[in-house]
């Protein structure tokens, strides 16, 4: 019999299931702290549950952790953990330490749809999306998990693509009864798939970031073909109908590519279309993936755009590159290979 997962329900469904197996609804509330505040990993752990109820819940659910199956370590210090998932596909996240912050990137899909030019994981194609399970087992999972500051969906996958399991993880990790955490220490990434964006703005408060690349239509939809159904025009429409004028961020994911995208007229585009939108952009070192005519731009590039786009008050960085030298690093995630030979 296939035991149904604890870990990453609901407190209402939690309650659920208490009421399912014959118990009062308070039960839901002292599942949830075992599961997300102590971290149990068997059910006989709830010790403030009678012998009789852990016997019954130990019959159909089991809590639903599951360790690495392997963990690559990088010269700088930042680790690539590999999951495997339900359906015996694979997943990686990234756990990036520096100073006093401890970030891990979590993926939420098996591969990914959207196909962008750059992105490995797009080339792997798609296998299918992760529970919100297999998303806070990532979490909670690694050797790590007590030491995070910080989560970034910016793993494997399209959040948006995912958004219901997507939008659970993350009631789980913000709500009181749950991990507990301030949504200001989330931002999940998206290429901007619109329907999806609009709920996670509705019913979170976690960062944003939206993956730009070009500010130029005919340019972004040669790097990604998602343009073409969400333009970053509309994209934009729909940032600019909300408030990110206080705590909560958003930010524009810029990978910057050699005679592409990191021109003056680029750089004037970019502040033509952000102007009036409370942000940061991010400027990414492009990491060269196998059958991609794409180079990266070089320094000078670099820190001639962030100097322009701050001028023109835009608060611009370059974000420093992680992991590289285990395929860790942003855009080169890929489990295709070990989901392969675990089929051998």
């Amino acid at each position: 019999m296939v035991k149904e997962t604890l870990l990453g329900k609901t407190l209402e469904q939690l309650k659920e299931v208490a009421l399912a197996n014959g118990m009062p609804a308070f039960t839901s509330k002292q599942m949830a702290d075992w599961l997300y505040v102590k971290k149990v990993t068997d059910i006989q752990q709830m010790t403030n549950l009678s012998v009789t109820k852990r016997d019954a819940l130990s019959l159909k659910y089991e809590i639903g952790r599951k360790e690495p199956a392997e963990v690559s370590v990088s010269q700088d210090g930042t680790k690539k953990y590999l999951f495997e998932t339900s359906n015996g596909n694979f997943i990686e996240s990234v756990f990036i330490p520096d100073d006093d912050r401890a970030t891990l990137c979590v993926s939420s899909q098996v591969g990914c749809k959207m196909n962008c030019l750059f992105c490995q994981t797009g080339k792997q194609g798609f296998s299918g999306n992760l529970s919100a399970n297999e998303i806070l087992n990532q979490i909670f999972s690694i050797h790590e998990s007590d030491q995070l500051t910080n989560l970034v969906f910016m793993g494997m996958g399209e959040p948006f693509d995912n958004t219901l399991e997507v939008l659970k993880a993350l009631e789980i990790l913000t709500a009181p009864w749950g991990y507990a955490w301030s949504p200001r220490r989330i931002t999940v990434s998206t290429i901007g798939l619109i329907p999806g964006m609009k709920q996670f703005l509705e019913h979170s408060q976690c960062h944003l970031a939206i993956s730009l690349h070009s500010p130029f239509d005919k340019e972004r939809l040669e790097l990604m073909p998602a343009q073409k159904a969400y333009p970053i025009e509309k994209v934009l429409e729909v940032v600019k109908q909300y408030d990110f004028k206080h705590q909560r961020r958003i930010s524009f994911e810029y990978i910057v590519f050699d005679h592409l995208n990191d021109s003056m007229r680029h750089a004037r585009e970019l502040v033509r279309v952000l102007k009036g939108i409370p942000c940061r952009v991010n400027l990414i070192r492009f990491h060269a993936i196998p059958n991609v005519d794409l180079k990266g731009a070089g320094n000078e590039r670099m820190v001639f755009l962030r100097d322009y786009l701050t001028e023109n008050g835009i608060t611009t960085t370059i974000r420093r590159s992680r992991g590289e030298d285990i395929l860790a690093a942003c855009g080169m995630l890929s489990s295709s290979k070990q989901s392969s030979e675990n089929e051998i």
